[in-house]
């Protein structure tokens, strides 16, 4: 369901590479959503949300460093972006998590279908340009 789509790719190769990820690590979400078969998703859950956390910090440097390195004017509305990104991922705590699986995964879907749909299509198209 979660794809990389031609028009999210900014001709940066390893933006793309990475956004590329983002998209699996989305995909993977929902395809845990649907899997009937593990009633308790918990493990799953946390697993894909410290992926989030770890994969995210890592990309947001390369393209921040990127940015910085081309002297893009836009490099400071990205950081906080990228903080605000960071802020909410924090906030799927082993307790939020364990209260609710299913909503949790609901929410994180929603979540990263906008950020991933608003935020590469619509800002980090612009460092291209």
């Amino acid at each position: 369901m979660y794809e990389m789509k031609p028009e999210y790719f900014t001709g940066i190769d390893f933006i793309d590479k990475e956004h590329a990820r983002l998209f699996a690590i989305a995909d993977e979400a929902y395809q845990l959503l649907k899997n009937e078969f593990i009633p308790d998703k918990y493990d799953h859950i946390m697993n894909l949300v410290n992926e989030l956390k770890d994969y995210t910090q890592y990309h947001f440097k390369h393209e921040e460093e990127y940015m910085e390195s081309i002297g893009y004017k836009r490099l400071l509305s990205q950081k906080v972006a990228h903080e605000d990104f960071i802020q909410k991922i924090n906030e799927y705590t082993p307790d939020v998590i364990d209260e609710n699986q299913k909503e949790t995964l609901l929410e994180l879907l929603d979540f990263l279908a906008t950020w991933l749909v608003e935020h590469i299509y619509k800002q980090d198209k612009l460092i291209a340009e």
